[in-house]
């Protein structure tokens, strides 16, 4: 997977597994991850599609796979969900290579 640099939020929500050309991928905080290799989970039917072409960092953090939380706004998280969204931060680190950020 090559490098894709800085995208838009609309650009990444491009990536969501719906395009066979393209790869699937999430953001956590601005660091866009292609998750791929985990296509059952992340691609079109997956458990986990609803996070694909978004930042999903506001439904790590509150365990959610519901689509109004899928944002990357964490204003009003708790403590315990900072920690949450940390742990979930370091598992997408160790199994899935950073390709981007998304541009502010």
């Amino acid at each position: 997977m090559a490098h894709i640099g800085n995208i838009s939020e609309d650009e990444l929500n491009t990536y969501d597994g719906t395009d066979p050309k393209k790869p699937i991928l999430v953001a956590i905080r601005g660091n866009i991850y292609d998750v791929s290799s985990g296509k059952s989970f992340y691609g079109p039917g997956g458990s986990y599609a609803v996070f694909s072409g978004k930042d999903a960092s506001r439904a790590l953090a509150k365990m959610s796979t519901k689509s109004e939380d899928v944002s990357a706004d964490l204003d009003g998280l708790t403590e315990k969900e900072i920690q949450v969204l940390d742990d979930w931060d370091k598992k997408f680190k160790a199994k899935y290579p950073v390709v981007g950020h998304v541009a502010k």
